[in-house]
């Protein structure tokens, strides 16, 4: 009988035995869950709505402020929430690096000394039974697990999955981080704006308190319009210092934003009128929400589960291993390189589950529900953008139509003020009349500095929800 027969005739057992002895899947439950495509969901597969107003990585510098820009960069670079996010994207490569290291050949170095007492009442044959000696090995011991069916490959597509994640979320906490200080930034800029509007009403209703006591001391108005006038003063002044409060409040988030809790994150104030527009997609094509890091993250969570699940499933079938080792081994130390000391072995190494109570079958129900809670988030995240950029949209054509009517709102509160004050001058109209026109211009003030900044903040609003220009890298792990 040959060599090559006697492996045929060793090989062939434990082939059989493989086959024939591997666990039951039978009972397991299946992933049932389903991707939505964008046909499920109406929307277009075509991507020429994407070229029509892209987002950038980075967005925010089409806002024409130099001050905001230098923000965002400092925040993005000093900011431990975003720190910690890649910390997790570094953990996950190195796990991935891990799995694909187990799925190459083993080499490992080995030395054992041992002075021992040999017994004289077990199978060691004189004259070492009952002897004291020194015995020593010295070798190389090497394995390799053969992948004949893809457990180490859908374990390295499950890492991978779970890396490519991590990847996404860190770039969906960058986009966050960026898109909170592009909010905070423009809330300072309203602030601003509503502080010098206040000051302004202040400085009005000082010179008109100034106008009713000059009246007053003419004989033309009595004490209660002065009273009135008196009161509106200290109205004014405490609606400064609340403003004042909340501007001081919003530079505080900035500076923690920033990662710079004690410096002042705008030096300069910053006003609504400097900042640009943003421009606008006019339709949500699938590559746009694609962009989303948060929806990326969740299709590649769905990759890694379907790699897990791929694992679990291996699990039932053998490990087949290729096993070897060579090196010296003695009785006495002073034998160890002697050339007898020789030895050396090679053959596989077959295990295979025939009964576990079920542990493989548990295993694999999980992995296939984990798959199925994977598709199902991927699936909210994908209907959550598509509602968040449909929101965001038509509140940014709403807030351009309210602009429209409110500009024409101001226009007309302000002529009639106008023609108030001098009638009130002149004699011709009583002080409650002047207070009312007064109170309809500075409310009509407000209001267009919150539609300007509920302008921008929807434009930043939907930055964010198309993903903040963010690219999946084309260097896979």
């Amino acid at each position: 009988m040959n060599r090559a027969f006697k492996s045929r005739w060793l090989l062939a057992p434990l082939a059989a035995a493989a086959l024939a002895g591997c666990a039951s899947m039978q009972g397991t439950t299946p992933s049932s869950a389903q991707l939505r495509d964008a046909a499920s969901l109406g929307l277009s597969e075509s991507r020429a709505a994407a070229e029509v107003a892209p987002v950038e990585p980075q967005w925010w510098r089409a806002l024409g402020d130099p001050q905001l820009d230098r923000l965002v960069e400092q925040a993005l670079q000093g900011n431990p929430n975003l720190r910690v996010a890649q910390a997790r994207v570094a953990r996950a490569m190195a796990a991935a690096d891990g799995v694909d290291a187990t799925s190459g050949p083993q080499l490992n170095g080995q030395f054992d000394a041992t002075h021992q007492r040999f017994t004289a009442k077990g199978m060691v044959p004189p004259p070492l039974a009952g002897s004291v000696e020194d015995t020593a090995t010295l070798q190389l011991n090497g394995s390799w697990e053969i992948d004949f069916f893809g457990k180490h490959r859908a374990a390295l597509d499950a890492a991978l999955g779970t890396a490519q994640a991590a990847q996404a979320e860190a770039a969906a906490a960058r986009t966050l981080l960026a898109t909170n200080v592009v909010r905070g930034y423009v809330q300072l800029a309203r602030l601003q704006d509503q502080y010098e509007l206040a000051q302004r009403a202040l400085a009005q209703r000082e010179g008109m308190l100034a106008l009713v006591r000059q009246r007053v001391s003419a004989g033309l108005d009595g004490v209660l319009e002065q009273r009135q006038s008196e009161g509106a003063v200290p109205e004014a002044r405490q609606q400064i210092e609340a403003i004042g409060e909340q501007m001081q409040l919003t530079r505080h988030a900035l500076a923690a934003l920033s990662g710079q809790p004690t410096q002042d994150p705008a030096p300069q104030a910053p006003r609504l009128a400097g900042l640009r527009p943003l421009p606008e997609p006019q339709a949500i094509p699938t590559d746009l929400l694609g962009r989303r890091p948060d929806v990326a993250a969740a299709r590649w969570r769905v990759q890694a589960s379907r790699g897990e699940v791929d694992s679990a499933r291996a699990q039932f079938y053998p490990n087949i291993n290729l096993v070897a080792y060579v090196g010296l081994s003695s009785i006495g130390l002073d034998q160890l390189f002697s050339g007898g000391a020789r030895q050396w072995g090679i053959g596989p190494a077959v295990r295979l589950p025939i009964f576990d109570g079920g542990r493989l079958r548990a295993n694999l129900s999980g992995k296939n529900a984990e798959l199925d809670t994977a598709i199902e988030s991927y699936n909210a995240a994908v209907i959550e953008a598509v509602h968040e950029v449909a929101d965001q949209l038509a509140s940014a054509r709403s807030v351009a139509l309210q602009r429209t009517q409110q500009q024409q709102a101001l226009q007309s509160a302000e002529s009639a003020y106008s023609i108030a004050e001098q009638r009130y001058r002149a004699g011709l109209s009583n002080h409650l009349q002047l207070l009312s026109a007064e109170t309809a211009v500075l409310a009509q003030r407000r209001l267009d500095v919150d539609l300007r900044t509920r302008a921008l903040q929807a434009q930043v609003n939907l930055a964010q929800a198309l993903g903040g220009g963010w690219r999946a890298s084309t260097e896979q792990p």
